[in-house]
């Protein structure tokens, strides 16, 4: 289990191989479908994002409503190939991570390769545990989409999964 603290470096991209148990702790913005479309068609008109996503990772999820006392609800991985569309035009902007669940197109996995980037893998079906991870929450941008908005989550402890490292190397291909 090797435990990774965000922001990524170079160096620790470079360090995670496809298959290693992470524990990762930080900060991570969220982004489902919307939101993502969203800032694909601000790239595309050449207009500025309304969060930078430079440097960051970010979690393909909609936790549920937060309880008293909890940063967030249950707060489970979306399929990742939802955002396929829009990731490279992201990876290429700066984005190093990405948190979700299930297989990635190749066309985003050349993209990972071109970027030095990595694609981790947050158990489904754990929704509830994982959100015992994630200590804080703050509204970014997209109000207006609810729990699909953007958010920066302070995690501690995330457990998840190397899926695709930095070099194409994919647990869904070899196993």
């Amino acid at each position: 289990m090797k435990k990774i603290t965000l922001p990524l470096t170079d160096e620790v991209i470079k360090d995670l191989h496809a298959g290693d148990s992470v524990l990762i702790s930080g900060t991570v913005i969220t982004g489902r479908d919307a939101a993502h479309k969203r800032l694909y068609e601000l790239i595309q008109k050449g207009e500025p994002l309304p969060v930078s996503i430079e440097g960051e990772v970010i979690y393909y999820v909609g936790p549920a409503p937060a309880k008293p006392g909890h940063a967030v609800g249950p707060a489970g991985p979306t399929s990742s190939y939802r955002m396929d569309k829009y990731t490279p035009s992201l990876l290429d902007r700066g984005l190093k991570g990405m948190i979700g669940k299930g297989a990635r197109n190749d066309e985003v996995v050349q993209s990972m390769i071109k970027n030095g980037a990595v694609y981790f893998a947050a158990i489904g079906g754990a929704a509830a545990l994982i959100s015992r991870s994630i200590k804080k929450s703050e509204l970014l941008a997209y109000e207006d989409l609810g729990t699909e908005a953007i958010y920066r989550f302070t995690v501690e402890d995330f457990p998840a999964i190397v899926v695709i490292d930095s070099y194409g190397k994919s647990v869904l291909v070899t196993g």
